[in-house]
């Protein structure tokens, strides 16, 4: 067993002021883009009568989450069932008012899978600008009050299944794992202007399509940013590996392989975000994928080193998990389990069927409590706790649901099939 230095690791939030984080929900998974908000309020119980502030009726379908950013909520959703309309929504918090809406017209039809329709990414705000990422159809950046301040277009990207992953600001810089498809790469692109900072292609063979072997290839996995020594790194699940990249420059700090699919699986693939557990980072791979521990820390290739474990073949992972008291819970898609992990050895401490339903939506934590919305729509809440999972309350809203909710300033805001939900006790 390698011994290792004692390496500091803080997952950071890359937004905009301690304030700000505590009032806001500015991303994917939260302030920090690990699942975890510092709220000491949230609600326990709700349905589709009880503790609902507003409700609206949204146009579409849709897997992206809704975000949290100086008293406005941001939704994506399409127009069309083409994908060809590809929209941005602004609400007010308070009273669920529509703002505005910027659409994006496209004129191909892009390949999707019926349970991830068109606009499955969820946006991005600093309080001051928003950022979208509408795949094909371009990444844009608005103000507050709507109005477009860039739009980049970073090409075609076609996979059978779509695309997923979500754009995340550091500091002056948004970064975006760009794919699946032919074209993978790590992209850091100005917040000021739009312009490219840097990009780093992933190496990788294929182009999303099945194939020879019958398997499939493709990364939907939202990066998170963690300081590693020190230093700040941009860690992401790609198809066969994960990467740490220096977010300045867009080198390669250290990868670990492992994520590639064996015997059983569906390929190489990447569905979830990487979770980080003091100092190790867990990536789990996607349709019955391997998943891995690494210690953080090191350079090139770690593999050898650095990876603590890898268990072959996984129950299918979608949704992200989060760390508490270092454990690490994490929904599964089938069979509809929630688990405890030990990230020190991969053991499943326990798995409970509690949620009760196929689980795509992310965990995510506040006020003691996680929270996880199943795709019946009825978000479980259950105690952290290594011991057993203990479920508090199951709240049913009688719509089906594959996002993530978002918590802020004790209240919840909870995206399904048809509409967008403020929950408040």
């Amino acid at each position: 067993m390698p011994r290792f230095p004692a390496v500091l690791v803080v997952v950071i939030a890359a937004f905009t002021s301690i304030d700000a984080m505590a009032r806001d929900w500015p991303g994917f998974r939260g302030p920090s883009g690990n699942g975890i908000t510092d709220e000491a309020d949230a609600p326990l119980e709700w349905s589709a009568t009880k503790n609902i502030k507003w409700k609206v009726a949204l146009p579409r379908s849709g897997n992206g989450s809704p975000i949290v950013s100086n008293a406005r909520v941001f939704v994506t959703s399409a127009e069309d069932t083409d994908g060809k309309q590809r929209s941005l929504y602004c609400f007010d918090r308070k009273t669920g008012k529509q703002h505005w809406v910027k659409t994006v017209e496209f004129g191909k039809k892009m390949i999707t899978h019926p349970t991830n329709p068109y606009c499955g990414t969820t946006p991005v705000a600093n309080g001051e600008r928003v950022v979208v990422w509408h795949n094909s159809a371009g990444l844009y950046c608005y103000d507050f009050e709507g109005h477009e301040l860039w739009s980049r277009d970073l090409g075609e990207f076609r996979h059978i299944w779509g695309y997923g992953t979500s754009p995340v600001i550091y500091n002056d810089k948004v970064m975006l794992n760009s794919g699946p498809g032919e074209r993978i790469f790590m992209t850091a692109i100005s917040l000021e202007d739009g312009k490219t900072i840097w990009q780093t292609d992933e190496p990788h063979k294929g182009d999303g399509s099945k194939r020879e072997d019958g398997k499939w290839m493709g990364s939907w996995s939202t990066p998170v940013i963690a300081e590693v020594g020190g230093k700040d790194q941009v860690i992401c699940t790609m198809p066969k590996r994960v990467v740490a990249y220096d977010p300045n420059n867009g080198s390669v700090i250290w990868s670990c392989d492992g994520i590639r699919g064996e015997m059983g699986s569906q390929g190489d693939l990447a569905y979830s975000s990487p979770v980080i557990v003091g100092d190790i980072c867990v990536a789990i791979g996607g349709y019955s994928g391997p998943a891995i521990g690494v210690r953080l820390g090191g350079s090139g290739n770690v593999t050898e080193a650095n990876r603590l474990w890898r268990v072959g073949r996984n129950p299918q992972s979608i949704g992200s998990g989060v760390a508490i008291d270092g454990y690490l819970y994490r929904p599964n898609a089938r069979p509809g389990t929630i688990e405890c992990l030990n990230p020190k050895t991969g053991e499943v401490v326990w798995s409970d069927r509690g949620a009760g339903a196929v689980n795509w939506g992310s965990i995510v934590y506040a006020a003691g409590r996680c929270y996880v919305t199943n795709q019946k729509g009825a978000t479980v809440v259950f105690a952290p706790n290594p011991e057993s999972c203990k479920i508090l309350a199951k709240n049913e809203l009688g719509e089906g649901s594959n996002a993530t909710p978002a918590i802020s300033d004790g209240e919840i805001f909870v995206r399904t099939f048809e509409h967008l939900y403020c929950i408040s006790e």
